[in-house]
């Protein structure tokens, strides 16, 4: 096979289940908006195909969910002339390569993702195909754009190397390197955020005390009392990153600091080792005030009028069709169908 040169192309999702986190922010959204500014084409979607995976949704909720996500993509600095913004179910080509690769893909690889093992629990046989098969839909995602890279987070790094298992499948058994070797992007301070109540675990929106998180539509004053109120320990802040092990309620809240404030996590420490919490969560609190409580007001603006979110998703999917409909035509070429 001849060595195919792909444009850098960025394509990443996250699912419209409801409530937005830090979490969601500074472990995804805000390595996109800097993306934006790099050598790379970037399209950016709320993945509304996958929010069905592990149970039905109520209609209204969904549809509700998916533009409160992309209000939050929008407020927090992502932009609809610099990136391609989509809803999932809007592009159909998604779903129509997914099926390619549903074929393409070995059961034995699915099921050995690690996310079907905790997802489907004890009770596999009542967990729909579509939990199973979700990783090759997101396989279609990310190759239907033939991005070359991808942000990601920890926990989805073994669906994007099944991603890349699919891309070079494909191409060795039909002898042409026609998708890209997907490379993955995890880099960041913290890109993995931590419950404000246990350092232990990853913040949620599904945990039952909204203490725990830092929602993307809480108010200025939210904000600041849930950080002011997050659990640590009763030690003072080191100076060095070691001080900082077996202290996860503390490393959580450095972490936060410094994705938050752009500074490694080494910085951060310098300027406040030897501080108490009483002293660090003030700051820390008039910090995410700072960066957090605009994007919160934006978002209130742009849900009190969605016909304006319609308007740019729907110009989205248009954009991203250019894109997609001529490599879903090409992959059934290949394939022998005729299209």
């Amino acid at each position: 096979m001849s060595e195919t040169s792909f444009t850098p192309r960025v394509f990443s999702g996250i699912q419209p289940s409801g409530g937005l986190t830090l979490g969601n922010y500074l472990g995804a959204i805000k390595r996109f908006v800097s993306m934006q500014d790099e050598d790379f084409e970037t399209v950016y979607c709320m993945v509304d195909l996958h929010a069905i995976t592990a149970k039905l949704i109520d209609p209204a909720e969904l549809r509700h969910n998916t533009r409160e996500l992309a209000a939050g993509f929008i407020a927090s600095g992502i932009s609809p002339e610099k990136s391609i913004l989509i809803n999932q179910s809007q592009v159909p080509e998604h779903a129509q390569l997914a099926w390619i690769f549903n074929c393409i893909a070995r059961m034995g690889w699915m099921g050995r993702m690690t996310q079907w093992k905790d997802k489907a629990g004890k009770n596999a046989e009542a967990a729909s195909l579509g939990l199973f098969a979700y990783p090759a839909l997101m396989a279609a995602d990310i190759l239907i754009y033939h991005a070359t890279h991808v942000p990601v987070g920890e926990d989805q790094k073994q669906h994007l190397e099944l991603t890349r298992d699919i891309a070079a499948k494909f191409n060795h058994d039909y002898g042409e390197d026609f998708f890209p070797i997907t490379e993955p992007v995890i880099e960041g301070a913290a890109t993995r955020v931590m419950s404000l109540r246990d350092g232990a675990k990853k913040m949620s929106k599904s945990d039952p005390s909204d203490a725990s998180r830092i929602n993307m539509t809480d108010d200025a004053d939210t904000i600041a009392r849930k950080i002011r109120k997050a659990k640590t320990d009763p030690d003072a802040l080191p100076s060095e990153l070691a001080g900082l092990d077996d202290r996860p309620e503390a490393r959580n809240l450095v972490n936060i600091y410094a994705a938050l404030n752009d500074q490694s996590l080494e910085d951060v420490l310098k300027d406040v080792g030897g501080q108490q919490f009483g002293t660090f969560k003030p700051a820390l609190a008039e910090l995410a005030v700072e960066k957090l409580a605009p994007i919160s007001s934006e978002m209130a603006r742009l849900m009190a009028d969605t016909d304006e979110i319609d308007r740019i998703l729907a110009k989205g999917a248009e954009q991203a069709r250019v894109i997609t409909a001529p490599i879903l035509k090409r992959t059934y070429e290949i394939i022998g169908m005729v299209s």
